[in-house]
């Protein structure tokens, strides 16, 4: 799941979105936050702030990321939230029988 929050500027471009991606299982929760930044020039489809919608920030954020940078996402999520439930096991400094 991803959140965002996003900022403007003159003359309302959105300019940058910060999101973060959540991860939940249980009682188990994880989330890495991040920001996108978005250039504004002539050949940017301009869409006045007050028609903008979560899913299509989300898409610019998705678009920008790429495909395997999502995946990357939603795979530390996992990851995290994994050995939290399994925490790995750490060595022991065992005293030497001398």
């Amino acid at each position: 799941m991803m959140t965002i929050d996003a900022s403007v500027s003159e003359p309302n471009y959105v300019v940058s979105a910060a999101y973060t991606v959540k991860g939940e299982d249980g009682e188990y929760t994880s989330e890495i936050q991040n920001t996108a930044f978005f250039e504004v020039g002539a050949e940017t489809e301009f869409v006045p702030y007050a028609d903008l919608t979560e899913e299509m920030v989300l898409g610019w954020i998705k678009g920008q990321l790429g495909e395997s940078a999502v995946e990357n996402y939603e795979y530390c999520i996992n990851d995290q939230i994994q050995n939290k439930i399994n925490p790995p096991v750490t060595p022991q400094q065992q005293p030497l029988p001398w």
